[in-house]
């Protein structure tokens, strides 16, 4: 499967919004609280303001499959995924990382619920390495 990467735009609001409040991927969040559209909208756009953050749009022959984000913290930028819930357990999350990981320059860091297995995978299928765990998130890092 060849996944492309696009710049997110205000027009796949909705999108992203749907794949947030999907209930498995929140229980796999951080946050897992249900976020409003309106507060969603005023996300996206200080997102798409922010020179520190690429967000990305993943896509199979056009076809939108989940999202990636890196997010300059300090020296290290923070990456965070989102696979699209009708197109889990295909491989497309670590396809999607690695592409992102490809366009990025520098190191890299991921924080994931211990109970997350499949993020998990696909720190490791990026050559993330376990580097502790702080308030309950496992830390991956990929130095380079």
């Amino acid at each position: 499967m060849n996944v492309t990467l696009r710049p997110a735009t205000l027009k796949d609001a909705e999108l992203l919004l749907s794949w947030r409040n999907d209930p498995e991927t929140r229980a796999r969040s951080f946050n897992s609280e249900v976020v409003q559209l309106s507060d969603h909208i005023a996300w996206l756009r200080k997102s798409l303001d922010n020179p520190a953050r690429e967000l990305f749009v993943a896509e199979v022959e056009g076809k939108p499959v989940g999202t990636v984000r890196a997010d300059l913290d300090g020296t290290v930028k923070e990456l965070s995924w989102t696979i699209a819930p009708c197109e889990r357990r295909q491989g497309l999350a670590k396809a999607m990382v690695r592409e992102l990981v490809a366009k990025i320059d520098g190191d890299l860091r991921a924080e994931i619920k211990p109970d997350n297995i499949a993020s998990i995978r696909v720190a490791l299928h990026v050559g993330m390495l376990q580097n502790g765990e702080i308030d309950g998130a496992l830390h991956y890092i990929l130095r380079r």
